[in-house]
């Protein structure tokens, strides 16, 4: 899951978090359970995942991969693009990149 988009100078960099069909210990802290508004393409085709929060990476754009669905009339792949998760769903994802990288709002 990408948590931050292009920033200056910072071209075709993106941050993101892994997803895992795992579930957590709902004690750690630095995991956190979400549930997309559709399922993912085979072989992903679920709605409940786990973040990862403990396991972040920034990355080059080029070496992301997109989630193919079916071609287009002309043959071309589509990918899916527009997943969003809800506002709260984002928050609970920042509040666990927060805990693993220990700057925790509890202090």
């Amino acid at each position: 899951m990408v948590i931050t988009g292009v920033l200056p100078r910072r071209n075709n960099l993106h941050t993101i978090v892994p997803l895992s069909g795992t579930p957590s210990d709902e004690r750690n802290l630095y995991h956190c359970r979400i549930e997309l508004p559709q399922p993912l393409p085979a072989p992903f085709a679920e709605t409940v995942w786990w973040v990862k929060a403990d396991m972040l990476a920034t990355v080059g754009f080029e070496r992301l991969d997109l989630f193919r669905t079916e071609r287009d009339q002309h043959g071309r792949r589509k990918y899916l693009t527009n997943l969003r998760v809800s506002e709260q769903q984002f928050e609970a994802i920042m509040v666990a990149v927060r805990y693993a990288l220990g700057i925790s709002l509890d202090k």
